[in-house]
């Protein structure tokens, strides 16, 4: 019964006139109006401003006149290590309240959304802004602007080349926004546009000013192969590398370092004075200037190979003075070599002074002079008819350049090679490189020439032939070739003879051909031009019995007269031994021709 009652009571109480803090409900409504009315209206994703409430390590509280206050981290104000209480600041309303009710907002973004703008409207204005280096990239580096990373290139950074990036790293620098892309929100700002502005003054006033031959201090701003920039105070010139040193330079690193500051002359410059042309060598002497005056032709020399060509080397002999060794006059030698062949750059050489013109500062040396000359001598070391070994060289159409010793060459005419074979070109008969003997000839000292024979090492063997192949002879052949319907006839002693078409009929009427072996009668015999004619023909012809030693000698018997049964039976010997006579051996044709002469 009593709990019945007591169910009773709590169903009958008033929940809506019911308030813990003594306000009705109605009361409760009509306050919260009026505390409505306090806060500021605001719209999510939209940027407002608010009051830094408190800062610690991780946040910073804001009051944007809501009913709660927003919490920001502190890494978004990095950029501003002064940020204190009470300093107003913008923010990003993300969200009014998230699940637990939290008002979320975002200074970065904020900062992103008025910096898109700002940026837009200082690259209409031209305006300097002030930003700060986050990090290096490649190529340049990552400013923060108003919040947003903008890109600074590495030659946009000064006027001058700049080596080091890290040292701006963290810093703050004032910049004019340069480029900027929509589509991507990329910006490219300049800090080497604030210096240009202000050098652009200082440039004119230098230019109107500048002077050939004006000397002026500068600094190395940049060094390539080929010469140097000078800064001048905002105005560059280039040193070029010729202009560097009076002696050689292989690179401008050898004579300037970057940054260096050091004195240069005006040499010329365009018309706007856009490229100056400067020289460091012209404010010293000259070096030919103080080169030694007791200096003469026929003096000798040393210096160091600095330049090497095919035609010859230079040689430095002091610093900006050089000779030039033309090849010609690095030896005896007339062949026809290149400088390398005897001497490489860095290479420290004697020489003697053939031509000296002080006033054109040019100088030839020579080497070779060092040396004696092998033509001194000549006539006692090949004198005529005496015999040397020889290498060699090179071919015309008409002989062969052998080489005696350095700086002695002679020719072989290519009629003076070989007694029996006809050469066309001396190549058929020797190679380059080969050594030969050779006979000295005839020496024209005051020319340089030097004739030379081959052949006239052995005794003529036409004169022997003379009479074993005289006209009316007959000699076993064999044809070894056809040449122009002509047979080639190999006959003994290593002969050759011609038989014309119409003399290689045989008596049964058919013609003799290649490799075929026959008696053959000597038709025509030409001591000068070492000719042979012989037909097979005739030997039918003119009703002859078959040919016999005798008959052979007795058509010899122009060059043989006399000569009787002996010089027969001496020719039927030979004959009878052709299989074991050469080309190189003589000795039976010496033995011939002797015998001949004792039956004269």
């Amino acid at each position: 019964m009593a709990n019945t009652k007591q169910t009773q009571g709590i169903a009958d109480f008033d929940w809506d006139g019911l308030a813990l803090d003594g306000y009705t409900l109605i009361q409760r409504s009509e306050l919260s109006d009026k505390y409505e009315v306090t806060l500021n209206s605001i719209t999510e994703k939209e940027v407002i401003e608010g009051t830094v409430i408190s800062i610690n390590k991780k946040e910073v509280i804001i009051n944007i006149g809501y009913k709660s206050e927003g919490v920001v981290a502190a890494s978004e104000f990095r950029y501003n290590p002064e940020l204190k209480a009470g300093d107003t600041v913008d923010v990003y309303v993300e969200c009014q309240e998230d699940k637990s009710g939290q008002l979320i907002v975002s200074h970065k973004t904020a900062r992103m959304h008025k910096a898109w703008i700002h940026v837009n409207d200082v690259l209409r204005t031209g305006e300097v802004i002030t930003g700060f280096v986050k990090c290096r990239t490649k190529g340049g580096l990552i400013v923060d602007v108003f919040g947003i990373e903008a890109f600074l290139p590495g030659s946009q950074i000064d006027v001058k080349p700049i080596r080091d990036y890290d040292i701006y790293v963290g810093k703050n620098m004032e910049f004019k926004v340069v480029k900027i892309n929509q589509e991507f929100r990329n910006v490219v700002v300049s800090h080497k546009a604030l210096i240009e502005a202000e050098l652009e003054e200082q440039k004119k006033q230098i230019i109107s000013g500048l002077e050939k031959g004006q000397v002026l201090e500068g600094t190395v701003k940049n060094i390539t192969s080929y010469g140097v920039f000078i800064d001048l105070g905002g105005v560059d010139g280039l040193i070029h590398i010729t202009d560097l040193s009076w002696g050689r330079v292989n690179h401008p690193e050898e004579i300037v370092e970057l940054d260096q500051k050091l004195n240069v002359v005006i040499l010329d410059f365009d018309d706007d004075k856009k490229r100056i042309a400067l020289g460091l060598k012209q404010l010293q002497p000259h070096p030919w200037d103080a080169l030694n005056t007791d200096l003469k032709v026929g003096d000798k020399v040393s210096g160091k190979v600095v330049v090497m060509a095919d035609y010859g080397a230079f040689i430095e002999i002091a610093p900006g003075v050089e000779g030039l060794i033309h090849v010609s006059e690095m030896s005896w030698s007339q062949h026809l070599r290149s400088a390398q062949d005897f001497m490489n750059v860095g290479d420290t050489v004697e020489a003697v002074i053939l031509t000296l013109d002080r006033e054109e500062r040019k100088m030839s040396l020579g080497i070779k002079q060092s040396m004696p000359d092998p033509w001194n001598d000549i006539e006692n070391k090949y004198s005529v008819a005496s015999k040397h070994k020889a290498k060699v060289r090179n071919f015309t159409n008409f002989g062969v350049f052998v080489e005696l010793e350095e700086g002695v060459d002679g020719l072989i005419h290519i009629s003076d090679l070989s007694w029996q074979k006809k050469i066309k070109h001396p190549s058929e008969f020797c190679k380059v490189g080969d050594e030969m003997e050779v006979v000295v000839l005839e020496i024209d000292r005051e020319n340089r020439r030097i004739s030379l024979g081959h052949k006239q090492l052995e005794e003529n063997p036409w004169d022997v032939f003379e009479t074993i192949f005289g006209e009316g002879s007959v000699h076993q052949g064999t044809i070894i070739d056809m040449k122009d319907k002509s047979g080639i006839v190999s006959l003994p002693y290593g002969v050759e003879g011609i038989c014309p078409a119409k003399h290689l009929r045989k008596e049964d009427g058919s013609n003799a051909k290649v490799e075929e072996t026959l008696d053959f009668k000597v038709i025509e015999f030409n001591k000068d031009s070492k000719k042979i004619v012989v037909s097979h023909t005739r030997l039918f012809e003119e009703g002859e019995d078959k040919p016999t030693a005798s008959t052979a000698a007795k058509g010899g018997k122009k060059a043989a007269s006399g000569g009787g049964s002996s010089t027969s039976q001496a020719v039927k010997a030979i004959n009878q031994n052709t299989e074991k006579s050469t080309l190189g051996d003589l000795d039976a044709l010496s033995a011939l021709k002797e015998k001949m002469e004792k039956g004269k």
